[in-house]
């Protein structure tokens, strides 16, 4: 109830645009320096950071982007930042 009660007051006070919903905040961004940063880091390998082996997973990225820079992405959102970023994917050898 005290939902209505606070859309009735904006309502009273502000018309149309007191009820509107706030813009959403968006996607988490890096800067170009911080992008610079992440592919200095990239180019170091994974066992530099403590992975067991020398394979970068999107999910080993979102990672060091937490750990580096304090923002959160999704798997899939890692996969765009990179992608914008030129980056492409690559399928490793699988061992016979």
């Amino acid at each position: 109830m005290r939902s209505v009660e606070r859309w009735r007051r904006a309502w009273r006070e502000s018309g149309e645009a007191g009820v509107l919903s706030e813009r959403s905040p968006g996607r988490p961004r890096l800067s170009e320096a911080q992008i610079a940063r992440l592919e200095r880091e990239l180019e170091r390998g994974p066992l530099v950071h403590s992975w067991a082996d020398q394979r970068w997973t999107l999910a080993r990225i979102k990672t060091l982007i937490g750990r580096l820079f304090h923002v959160s992405y999704t798997v899939e959102g890692t996969w765009r930042l990179l992608k914008r970023h030129g980056w492409r994917w690559q399928q490793g050898d699988r061992a016979r």
